[in-house]
């Protein structure tokens, strides 16, 4: 009698076991997918305001392509390098974020982008006629807006990663991160030269 209470203790503290890792593994799971969600939002809004920059830049050649005797290789600079990054952002889909050399080729498309038109807007300064330009002004002001929630939602989205990045590493979720084929994410870096601030004045 004795020995039978002891087994039906031990199984009943096994089965208790069970449930309790199994409950503790549903919850890490659960919250791994709201990290991921999060990640996945977040990225959405980079994507976001990559495509606001690239839907501005077609108006803006445009209206410098108005200016009398403007730079064609600047312009055909911005053009293609417009087409890359949009290509590119098409080309690579959601998976990017989990793909170092796919996010590499992302981020390097966008940072062409955005040296080709930080090149345009330099060399607009030689042209008064474009400078006192109101539609050029308005879609500067714009670009600039745009720069600016670029730089924010890159952030964001790094911030969001790092917290999805650190859960998934810790124990036990890294158990959970496994089992549920989760993949570390991506970071935005710093373009190279970065650190210099760029000789542009407006």
């Amino acid at each position: 009698m004795r020995m039978r209470s002891l087994a039906g203790i031990v199984i009943l503290v096994i089965v208790l076991g069970l449930l309790g890792c199994g409950a503790l593994g549903c919850s890490a799971y659960n919250q791994l997918v709201g990290l991921e969600e999060q990640v996945n939002a977040a990225w959405g809004q980079v994507d976001n305001v990559y495509q606001r920059r690239a839907d501005l830049v077609p108006n803006l050649v445009e209206t410098v392509k108005g200016a009398a005797n403007f730079e064609r290789q600047t312009l055909t600079a911005v053009i293609e390098a417009r087409a890359k990054a949009t290509q590119v952002q098409a080309t690579l889909g959601t998976d990017v974020i989990e793909d170092p050399q796919a996010f590499a080729r992302f981020q390097k498309a966008q940072g062409e982008l955005g040296g080709a038109l930080s090149r345009l807007l330099v060399t607009v300064e030689q042209y008064p006629e474009l400078k006192a330009n109101q539609n050029f002004l308005a879609l500067q002001a714009q670009l600039e807006g745009t720069e600016n929630r670029i730089a924010v939602e890159r952030r964001n989205y790094n911030d969001v990663a790092r917290g999805f990045n650190t859960r998934i590493r810790q124990f036990p979720q890294n158990l959970v991160a496994s089992l549920g084929h989760m993949q570390k994410k991506q970071y935005f870096e710093a373009q190279q030269g970065a650190e210099q601030a760029p000789k542009v004045q407006f």
